[in-house]
């Protein structure tokens, strides 16, 4: 990746941060999806999972099941979602969150940072993939864990729309405006806050809604255009690569910082 993007310069001073939620899954559902794909000779390649990533469960079945024509004869959508979540419903309680993630949250809650999720999952889906990671989702305030059937998301304005960023950066009590409207006073606050994504689809929402864009894809998923950031302000291998005092904010507890490329 270019150094430019990891460049410290001009880092705007952030007051808070939002969070995307199935990153920190994201193994369980390529896992699950090829489980299902496997028994009609075929796997999804990361070309056909970036399509999918940042879609609602439904859209990502229609996508997946139109490069398989041998499933979608065999399955319907429904069918082949409900297959997919009984699979995966198991796996998620077992499922260890991303490099960082945990220390990541918990440091910015104890330093007084304010922190929301946004996720096109459904509330449903969000409190069966997280029950078992308490000590990291019990910290963001209920009011702001924004799902994707949230009433603040309008149906159809999920990622890459810039809806949900918006909505979580609102539940903060940040007056960022909506995604039709939007005064010069509330661009500047939307500037204050960052996302940490790891898919493209999130990437280009939380740069559609004016906000600091911390990327971290799969190596796998950079790999297919390792040239384009889609906007994102920084590109980094894991969360522990962040460093919290370049936007402004002070040492986190707990929390370890490794500069890119460090052996750590």
């Amino acid at each position: 990746m270019s150094s430019s993007i990891n460049s410290t310069e001009s880092r705007p001073k952030i007051e808070y941060c939002i969070f995307d939620m199935d990153g920190l899954l994201k193994r369980i559902y390529t896992q699950v999806t090829n489980s299902t794909l496997e028994r009609y000779g075929y796997k999804m390649t990361w070309e056909i999972k970036a399509g999918v990533m940042g879609k609602t469960s439904r859209m990502a079945a229609e996508y997946i099941l139109s490069h398989f024509p041998k499933v979608k004869e065999d399955m319907t959508v429904d069918e082949f979602l409900k297959e997919g979540d009984d699979k995966r419903e198991e796996l998620f309680r077992k499922v260890q969150p991303m490099r960082g993630a945990a220390a990541l949250v918990k440091g910015l809650y104890d330093a007084g940072i304010p922190i929301a999720l946004a996720t096109g999952s459904t509330y449903e889906n969000f409190q069966y993939k997280t029950t078992h990671l308490p000590h990291i989702f019990s910290l963001f305030p209920s009011n702001c864990i924004i799902t994707g059937d949230s009433p603040q998301v309008k149906p159809g304005r999920g990622k890459p729309k810039p809806d949900v960023f918006l909505a979580a950066a609102n539940s903060l009590g940040r007056d960022v405006g909506t995604a039709d409207e939007c005064t010069e006073n509330q661009k500047i606050e939307r500037t204050k806050g960052v996302v940490f994504e790891d898919a493209r689809p999130g990437v280009i929402a939380g740069v559609e809604a004016g906000m600091n864009v911390i990327w971290v894809p799969d190596s796998e998923l950079l790999a297919l255009d390792p040239n384009s950031n889609f906007g994102a302000k920084q590109v980094l291998a894991h969360l522990e690569e962040w460093n919290p005092q370049e936007w402004g904010l002070p040492p986190l507890q707990g929390f370890n910082h490794y500069p890119p490329g460090s052996e750590q």
